[in-house]
Parts: C-alpha cells; sequence; structure tokens
C-alpha cells in the first residue's frame, strides 16, 4: 500500500505517527511510505533519517493523497479535502466526537479511532491511550518539580533539614501510577485516591498510601468496579464523602496531580476552589484532565486554564493539555508502534487492507465506512 504520514497542523503538535523505526519494518513488508518534509523534525526524526529508510519526502497533499494515511490527531477540514475517497485513516479521531466523525464519513474514509481499541490483553500493544498517559504521568511531576519552589526529597544538611514534599495522586490509572512511582524516585511522600478500591493494592505496591472512603451501599460497590479498565461516575453520596477524605489532603498536600477522565463525559470536579484556598502558597497542581471540565471549561479544577500556567490563591495551576507532546520523541515512538501493530489486524500477507468483522478490535475502532458513521 501506499502510505502517507503528513505533518500534524494541530496547534501544540509533535507528535508524528510513524518514526524512521516503523517506516522500515512498513517498507520490509512491501509498503511505499511517503512522509511529508518536516512531520517528524519536532519528535526528533529527521527528513535524512526517513530517507535513509527508504521512505519517499513530500508535500502536504503527497502524504494526505496516499492510500493509508496514518496521524496522530484528527484531520482537520483543509486536510479532509486533500484526501482521497476511499482511502483508510488511522489516528486518534475522538470517538465522542459525532460531528467530526461525521465529516470524516462524508469524506468517504474509512476511519480508525486508536482510542476505542478494548481494554483486553489481545489489544495492549496497540493501546495508545495507555501508551500516551504513561508518558504523561511522568512528566506531569517532573512539570510539578519545576514550579515547586521547594525539593521533593528529605534532605539532612548541616544548615538544617529539608522536609520531603508531600504529593497527592487523583486518579490511579495509568498515568496516576506513573505519577506515583516518579514522586516516589524524586522522593515524594506520596497519597492516592481513586474510586475503585481495586487499585489499593497497586498504589500501596509503589510506596503511596491509599486514601480509603468506605462504600455503604450495594450502589456505590457495583459503580466503584468501573468498566473496561474505567472508572464509572459515583453517586453523589459517596463523592460527597471523597470530598471530604480529599480536602483533607489536598490542605496538607505541597503539589496535587490530577489524572481522572471518564470517556465520553466531562471530567469530574476533585479539587474545588475552596481545596485550593486551603493550600499552602508556593503549592503546585496539575491537572491532566485541562480542557476537560464541564463545558470545556477547567479540568478536574474548575481554575484550570486550558494550555496555561495560572497562580490562583497563591498556588501555581498547570493545564497543559496535551503532555505527551512534551516529550515528543518517546510518545511518537510508542504510538507508531502502537499504529504498527494495530494495522497487523487489518493489512494481509500481500500488503492489501483488509477488514476482518469478526475482529472485535477492528469492529471496536471503525469510526466511519462508505459515507456513514459506524461508532456505536
Amino acid at each position: 500500500m501506499l502510505i502517507g504520514v503528513p505533518r500534524e497542523s494541530a496547534a501544540g503538535e509533535t507528535r508524528v505517527a510513524v518514526t524512521p523505526e516503523t517506516a522500515k519494518k512498513y517498507k520490509a513488508a512491501g509498503h511505499t511510505v511517503r512522509v511529508e518534509r518536516g512531520a517528524g523534525l519536532a519528535a526528533a526524526c529527521t527528513d535524512a533519517a526517513y530517507e535513509a529508510v527508504g521512505c519517499e519526502l513530500t508535500d502536504a497533499a503527497g502524504a494526505l493523497g496516499a492510500e493509508l494515511v496514518l496521524k496522530v490527531q484528527r484531520p482537520n477540514a483543509g486536510e479532509l479535502a486533500l484526501m482521497k475517497s476511499g482511502s483508510v485513516l488511522v489516528g486518534m479521531l475522538n470517538p465522542f466526537d459525532a460531528e467530526g466523525l461525521q465529516a470524516i464519513a462524508q469524506a468517504g474514509l474509512t476511519a480508525f479511532a486508536l482510542e476505542a481499541a478494548p481494554r483486553t490483553t489481545r489489544a495492549q500493544s496497540m493501546d495508545v491511550l495507555s501508551s500516551q498517559a504513561n508518558l504523561a504521568g511522568y512528566k506531569a511531576v517532573l512539570m510539578a518539580a519545576n514550579h515547586y519552589p521547594k525539593l521533593f526529597p528529605m534532605l539532612m544538611t548541616a544548615a538544617g533539614t529539608i522536609k520531603a514534599a508531600r504529593v497527592v495522586i487523583l486518579g490511579v490509572g495509568v498515568a496516576g501510577l506513573q505519577a506515583i512511582a516518579t514522586a516516589k524516585r524524586l522522593g515524594a511522600v506520596i497519597e492516592a485516591s481513586d474510586v475503585r478500591p481495586s487499585v489499593k493494592e497497586q498504589v500501596e505496591s509503589l510506596g503511596a498510601k491509599f486514601i480509603e472512603v468506605p462504600y455503604e451501599t450495594a450502589e456505590e460497590k457495583e459503580a466503584a468496579e468501573g468498566v473496561g479498565g474505567y472508572a464509572k461516575p459515583m453517586p453523589p453520596s459517596w463523592l460527597a464523602r471523597q470530598a471530604v477524605e480529599v480536602a483533607k489532603r489536598v490542605a496538607a498536600a505541597d503539589v496535587v496531580i490530577s489524572t481522572a477522565l471518564i470517556p465520553g463525559r466531562p471530567a469530574p470536579t476533585l479539587v474545588s476552589e475552596e481545596m485550593v484556598k486551603s493550600m499552602k502558597p508556593g503549592s503546585v497542581i496539575v491537572d491532566i484532565a485541562a480542557g476537560r471540565g464541564p463545558g470545556g471549561v477547567g479540568g478536574n479544577c474548575p481554575l484550570t486554564v486550558a494550555n496555561q500556567t495560572v497562580q490562583v490563591h497563591g498556588v501555581t495551576i498547570i493545564g497543559e493539555t496535551n503532555i505527551p507532546a512534551t516529550v515528543a520523541a518517546d510518545s511518537s515512538a510508542l504510538y507508531a508502534r502502537n499504529v504498527l501493530d494495530f494495522l497487523k489486524l487489518v493489512i494481509d500477507k500481500e500488503a492489501k487492507f483488509t477488514l476482518p468483522t469478526d475482529d472485535d478490535i477492528v469492529t471496536a475502532c471503525l469510526m466511519a465506512q462508505g459515507g456513514e458513521v459506524k461508532r456505536k
């Protein structure tokens, strides 16, 4: 197949969907790979590196006009206009954006959104949400450490003792667990909260303390188990008790890292303005859910401003909406491997596109085909 790799057009997007490493494998499988000039520069992938593995350099029209287009983010209207009806698109297409999917369908594309892959053992190697969240959790701690006016570890010096930073992690998915591990390596004292009781053992195995909130009804216990590796919306009664426990920890924290997201829903509010007011001057909040609060405003904290770092009530609130893009080389490398593994399901041994309708991963990721939106 003719594979096109355009340069990402979204503001602040530095990742690329194909690296020289994966391009070499596509070439070995018999594909032709056309890369838009400069597509990988921000991810430390030079044009020369692509040429060295046999890629052809082209312009945006050449990359977007391929039979198979590999992207990081959903194409905009201008990019869709350059794509050919009947071609295949693979990327992170936001499965919950009905308008965006409709535009892709109207362009006549067969489109796959990798975020929709099921959280199963078989799909782990193509789980883009996990690969990117892992990096986000790591980098979030470094961002917090950079803005925190003190050090993370306890240090005993001739001039006195520096106390270890107290870090609270809200949401213990992939990003939260990596944040715990990273903060621990930096010497912080860590507490973590999540609605799912099953993560307590993981939290404690990484050296953090789990903030427990008891479940008083069968409804609360059922919701706490989550679905497909994700948390479910919790009943108001439990959320009220959780808010009390979290508020106590936030008031004593030096750093708060919030990672709570529920697919297709606004990010839950975990750090209220009152909690921010209770924090010590110089404290830091890194809101990984920035820009995903109700109405697209805020995140896990309503004071968060998307793509900005602000100071409110003496607290620094970091609202970076695309943390993986700040470590573009590694995030691109992982994402490109995710894409490569997914394509093994839809490209046969003759290097031709195929659509196995009995494959649960393929059908879950299929968003558009034949001019229709296929999202269920």
